[in-house]
């Protein structure tokens, strides 16, 4: 299990300001911000390309925490429902609307 700590670690030397996003195997992706200490997950383009149209997704409650390799969320779509999992440990701050 990674830690935050670990993660601005890994992220540290990345790119002169720190924002490089990193991508997992199955498509998700991770951006860190060592200045708000937040880190974006979401999602490659591939793979939104390969759902098709999103019909719904379900997302967890702001504050639940999740452990590296969790399934965090459900994006449905008119072709398939997959899990987005969380390339990290944490815990959801918020979503982008």
């Amino acid at each position: 299990m990674r830690s935050l700590f670990a993660l601005r670690r890994f992220f540290a030397s990345t790119s002169p300001i720190n924002s490089a996003r990193k991508y997992t195997k199955s498509h998700e992706w991770i951006e860190y911000n060592p200045q708000t200490k937040v880190a974006r997950v979401g999602i490659s383009n591939f793979a939104r390309q390969q759902l098709g149209e999103i019909i719904h997704i379900e997302f967890p409650s702001a504050g639940k925490t999740f452990n590296e390799k969790d399934s965090a969320l459900v994006i449905e779509s008119v072709k398939i429902a997959a899990d987005v999992y969380t390339p990290v440990s944490g815990k959801v701050t918020g979503f982008n609307k």
